[in-house]
């Protein structure tokens, strides 16, 4: 559902009704209740997909996208700042596969560069997000270089439409500043710029300004930043090297702009634990709520900023117990429901590395993640667990002693022993455990799509790409393992943008599911 409103957007407060301020999982989106508790069953609005700042050149079609929550369904408005949104210039449409909200505007012009604001209400309260859109002109600075070409004077300095609308979220240019130069086009990639030029150029003003800030209270520059990372132990912790000017400057810590109580040198869900000039941070039992920009202050100046990202994994087949003889190998795995390049594998609560005493390997999709234990011994034996994000599963490695006299003190040849099938009567029609999840990628870019099916018999799976099958096309990778099926596209062009489908198929039956391949526009060299 689409509502067309002028930008002053606010509505007033109905009799009896409060305002109550919530947090949402997604960084940068307000949640406000209207009630003071909510009835059994009944949510007020979220987003779990908000819109991404946009910079697009003049006369191309620009999207901005949202996927929203709430019981009841709640009615989406897009607003901006300094104009009105029309259904001439301005197009609504909703995908009811996905639960995508898009606010399309075809040809766009330079004018249309504004904030704009998307609303998820219903009567328990509203959830609302902001977004810049930056259109580019063209032809300005050519018609400017032939007039100074013309008449020999260089014309008055001042900004284009482009730099003056040109407006990044904050949330930006902080993770820029505290990033690693390697994390620059990924941060930029997710925010939509594109103009890496004019990044560096802003960003270098940016560090310049914030360094002569922090001066102010610290002896001198900052090192050794860390930014924060999930811990196999169920916390995540970011850390940083500096000496203060004044031992008693007040230390503030911020989530999302929102100021968080942490105690010193405690075991509390967010602690700081400081020793000599080095000081480390830590929120214990993170969990998804805990995702977002974390901001570091001392006496009212910025030092710091790092975003907790959690990954959205699960365990689709969990790690077993194994047992092996003195000498063998004992092999783990796991089958995750989202490609990740690695995980997390820990041996007796201590994390394990690749090495002489361990093989570690991920299969070609990303989901099939392997640990090797070689030539167990005794001392091996114990609980061995995978971690990918905040989920995890355990297991046990039994090592027996060898009971054969001529094997003593020898190796055995790796074999693994799977157990005995057992006859199963219960079939079932195909159905998707996993569903397509929407997908954006920019030109150039991997693609990784996947899905999870479940049947008995195993379906075949078949996939569509705008109703023509792809299994048998060499510009596709596809594979299906335990039932996660998954579509690689190597190198991102236009001309994958479209609808795909998974038709997974036994002789009880067929199942569909569909999601939708966006390419967003080339990657900068």
């Amino acid at each position: 559902m689409f509502k067309i409103r002028k930008a002053k957007d606010e509505q007033p407060t109905a009799p009896g009704q409060v305002k109550i301020k919530k947090k949402s999982r997604v960084p940068g989106v307000m949640i406000t209740q209207y009630v003071e508790e909510l009835p059994d069953g009944m949510t007020t609005p979220d987003f779990t997909r908000k819109p991404i700042a946009l910079t697009i050149q003049e006369g191309k079609m620009a999207f901005f996208r949202a996927i929203v929550t709430g019981n009841p369904t709640p009615t989406v408005t897009w607003v901006r700042n300094n104009g009105e949104i029309d259904e001439e210039r301005y197009k609504f449409a909703y995908d009811s596969v996905s639960g995508e909200h898009q606010l399309q505007m075809p040809n766009v012009c330079a004018d249309q560069s504004d904030t704009y604001k998307c609303y998820a209400r219903n009567q328990f309260g509203k959830a609302l997000v902001t977004v810049t859109l930056n259109v580019i002109e063209i032809g300005y600075k050519k018609s400017k270089a032939m007039k100074e070409s013309r008449t020999g004077i260089q014309t008055a300095s001042f900004k284009t439409n482009e730099e003056k609308k040109r407006e990044v979220d904050d949330q930006f240019w902080e993770l820029l500043m505290s990033a690693d130069k390697k994390d620059y086009e990924s941060i930029c990639a997710e925010y939509g710029v594109t103009n890496f030029r004019w990044m560096l150029k802003k960003l270098n003003e940016k560090k310049i300004q914030r360094e002569q800030e922090q001066e102010k209270v610290c002896f001198h520059t900052l090192c050794n930043l860390k930014p924060i990372e999930l811990k196999p132990t169920g916390a995540a912790e970011f850390e940083l090297e500096m000496s203060l000017k004044d031992p008693t400057s007040k230390i503030f810590l911020f989530k999302d702009g929102v100021m968080i109580p942490f105690d010193v040198d405690t075991e509390v869900k967010h602690g700081l634990k400081r020793v000599g000039k080095k000081f480390v941070f830590s929120i214990n039992g993170v969990n998804p709520e805990d995702a977002g920009l974390y901001q570091l202050e001392i006496d009212g100046v910025k030092i710091f900023s790092t975003e907790l990202q959690i990954p959205d994994v699960d365990f689709l087949v969990k790690i077993q117990d194994v047992k092996a003889e003195e000498r063998e190998d004992a092999v783990f795995q796991c089958v995750l429901s989202h490609p990740m390049k690695k995980i997390t594998w820990m041996g007796k609560s201590n994390p394990v590395e690749q090495g002489e005493k361990y093989d570690i390997t991920t299969s070609d999709d990303l989901l099939i993640h392997t640990l090797v234990v070689k030539d167990c011994l005794l001392l091996d034996k114990g609980i061995y667990s995978a971690v990918a994000g905040i989920k995890s599963c355990s297991a046990w490695l039994i090592v027996e002693g060898n009971k054969d006299p001529n094997m003593v003190g020898k190796k055995k040849k790796f074999s693994l022993k799977l157990p005995a099938s057992k006859n199963c009567n219960f079939e079932t029609p195909p159905s998707f455990s996993v569903p397509l999840k929407m997908h954006q990628s920019p030109e150039s870019y991997e693609c990784h799509i996947s899905c999870a099916v479940t049947g008995n018999p195993r379906p075949h799976v078949t996939w569509y790409k705008d109703n023509i099958s792809l299994n048998t096309n060499t510009n596709y990778y596809i594979t299906n393992t335990c039932g996660v099926c998954s579509m690689l596209i190597l190198n991102v062009g236009p001309k994958d943008s479209g609808d795909y489908t998974a038709v997974a198929e036994n002789s009880l039956g067929r199942a569909e599911c569909s999601t939708k391949l966006v390419v967003k526009g080339k990657k900068k060299k």
